[in-house]
């Protein structure tokens, strides 16, 4: 592997201070040319350069491929060898979990699985148009039938509130966000058309939108103005994470739901893809739908829980802090996953390269 494309990981992640490998070549134009510079004899020179007074203590890796490493290293371990019984003294600091990643390609790209996916993206591409035409055209009420003929997969768990009568408010469907699908496969599940708050959907995105969409502002006073007019309407949903995260962890619950009703209905939403995320922070985000339906059978569950009792919202005198706390910490539990303190800023930071570490740390509360 080239240095470029593994050296933030590894010193992020598996917190190296130092990284040797191969380089790309470059021509005197600034692009790669897609050949790389460097073989086995000048690499191990290199890592030898840095330990001239000292030798390595400890070498890991395949005897077939690390022979010449490993001739300067005071100690050898090969896998599957590696286990704590065999490696004395030495300590193997755990790798920090990755929370935050992009890109399209869902599973590894191999020679096999890349060529796969090539000659499955005509069809996928095609597939992917007709599942878009259908929910846009057809009625909810019959998608949630329909889904199963067209390759999709929705499973429900829990019950469903029922539709709000016209003497009370409606209810708040507090989701996690995998995808920008969430608050559509929740309308098809509930069968009826539910508003969304979106933060920084496309502009195209809300047009071709099969469900209303709520754009905020992110300026406290406007936003919950406008929650407590669309709630006066009927029911509501919105994501509090303010992104998607496509790994088992949820990002920080935006507090201000929290403080405009108190009928709040957690629902965890989790999704599974086959070639292609859904989602992506950068990019055209207008083809994220295009993407997850080019999924050969992509997979929804969606798992109602049961609305908050009056004594875990504001109006028993909790904060805003602690209730989006306990919606986050259930949600979490229900879906298997970790609760972190990042945000919606600190995901942009760490996919832009910023030099700020912030995707290696989570936290149960915030």
């Amino acid at each position: 592997m080239p240095r470029i494309m593994v050296e933030r990981f590894v010193k992020e992640h598996l917190r190296a201070d130092v990284v040797v490998g191969s380089e790309l070549v470059v021509n005197r134009f600034g692009f790669a040319t897609g050949f790389v510079d460097g073989d086995i004899g000048s690499i191990s020179s290199k890592v030898a350069k840095l330990f001239v007074n000292n030798e390595p203590s400890l070498g890991l890796g395949r005897a077939t491929s690390s022979f010449q490493f490993f001739s300067i290293c005071k100690e050898q371990i090969h896998p599957p060898f590696i286990s704590d019984k065999n490696h004395h003294d030495h300590q193997l600091l755990r790798p920090l979990p990755v929370i935050f990643h992009d890109g399209r390609l869902a599973m590894r790209p191999t020679p096999s699985t890349a060529l796969l996916i090539l000659l499955w993206m005509p069809f996928g591409i095609l597939l992917s148009l007709i599942r878009i035409i259908i929910g846009e055209m057809l009625p909810l009420r019959i998608m949630l039938y329909l889904a199963p003929l067209t390759g999709c997969k929705i499973v429900v768990k829990g019950k469903p509130p029922s539709p709000i009568s016209s003497s009370n408010s409606g209810v708040l469907f507090v989701c996690t966000h995998r995808t920008l699908m969430d608050p559509f496969v929740l309308s098809v599940v509930l069968m009826r058309k539910i508003p969304a708050v979106t933060y920084s959907l496309s502009r195209l995105s809300e047009i071709l939108s099969p469900i209303p969409t709520v754009r905020l502002t992110r300026i406290k006073e406007v936003d919950a103005q406008k929650f407590k007019q669309e709630l006066s309407k009927g029911d509501l949903v919105v994501c509090p994470e303010g992104t998607t995260c496509r790994e088992p962890f949820l990002l920080r619950f935006s507090g201000l739901f929290a403080e405009l009703t108190d009928r709040i209905v957690p629902v965890a939403m989790n999704n599974k893809v086959g070639f292609f995320h859904a989602t992506t922070a950068s990019g055209w985000k207008a083809l994220d739908p295009i993407f997850f339906f080019m999924n050969p059978r992509p997979f929804y569950e969606v798992t109602f829980l049961d609305q908050l009792p009056a004594e875990a919202t504001c109006s028993s005198g909790k904060s805003p802090h602690d209730v989006a706390n306990y919606v986050q910490r259930i949600l979490a539990a229900t879906l298997g996953f970790e609760c972190t303190n990042f945000t919606r800023k600190d995901k942009y930071i760490a996919l832009a390269g910023n030099d700020k570490t912030v995707s290696c740390t989570s936290l149960e509360t915030w």
